[in-house]
């Protein structure tokens, strides 16, 4: 079973559930996705992963972006598809974010809040979002063994192993930097094993509002 799956499984009988939401205090923007929206994205990132660029199970594929609802959902299709997510190194696909280059094949991410793109891939920029979007709300890939790695080395079985602790049902709000592997184990992959939800804070200014407003129950700092 793929990482995502284990993830997203228990957590589908509560499909209306928020998992991630997403501030930015320096612009504002609030973001909130269900659990059935973020599965959409990421079947669709693993869906295009697949499709356009053959990933398959322990396939590398680079993240190098910032704490973000659309990193989540580029970060669960991966898993999903099977590819092992590192930092840097050769890699299938290299996620970036806008305005940043990598060898290889660079999907820029827009990082907009609303989801826009940014108007379609050219002049050598692949528009990650502008693609992703056309491709399947569902995904049905081959199955994904265990023993697969998944995160800077890390197999499925050990990054569930190493996530697992935090109390069940766990709100977490967190302004950590989704690093790879310890950010995003900590701050992401830990609250949503545990069949809690996230509330990512970033550019943080106004984090004791948003622990009011969003009651979580455990900070991530």
């Amino acid at each position: 079973m793929s990482l995502t799956e284990a993830i997203l499984r228990p957590l589908r009988a509560s499909s209306a559930k928020p998992l991630v939401t997403h501030y930015d205090d320096a612009t504002g923007s609030r973001v909130e996705l269900s659990v059935a929206t973020m599965a959409n994205w990421a079947a669709k990132t693993a869906n295009w992963l697949v499709e356009e660029y053959d990933v398959e199970a322990g396939t590398p594929v680079a993240v190098r972006l910032p704490a973000h609802w659309q990193t989540a959902g580029v970060l669960l299709g991966a898993w999903w598809a099977g590819a092992h997510v590192v930092a840097e190194g050769p890699a299938a696909v290299t996620f970036v974010a806008p305005g940043v280059s990598a060898d290889g094949v660079a999907a820029t991410v827009s990082l907009d809040p609303m989801g826009r793109y940014l108007g379609g891939s050219r002049d050598g920029v692949i528009d990650f979002i502008g693609e992703a979007r056309l491709f399947g709300d569902d995904y049905f890939g081959a199955p994904v063994p265990g023993s697969t790695p998944a995160l800077a080395g890390l197999t499925v079985d050990e990054v569930l192993a190493r996530a697992a602790g935090l109390e069940p049902g766990v709100r977490v709000l967190s302004t950590r930097e989704w690093t790879v592997p310890d950010g995003v184990l900590s701050a992401l992959v830990a609250p949503l094993v545990a069949g809690g939800s996230v509330v990512q804070v970033s550019n943080p200014a106004r984090v004791d509002a948003h622990r009011t407003a969003e009651r979580t129950t455990l900070d991530l700092t």
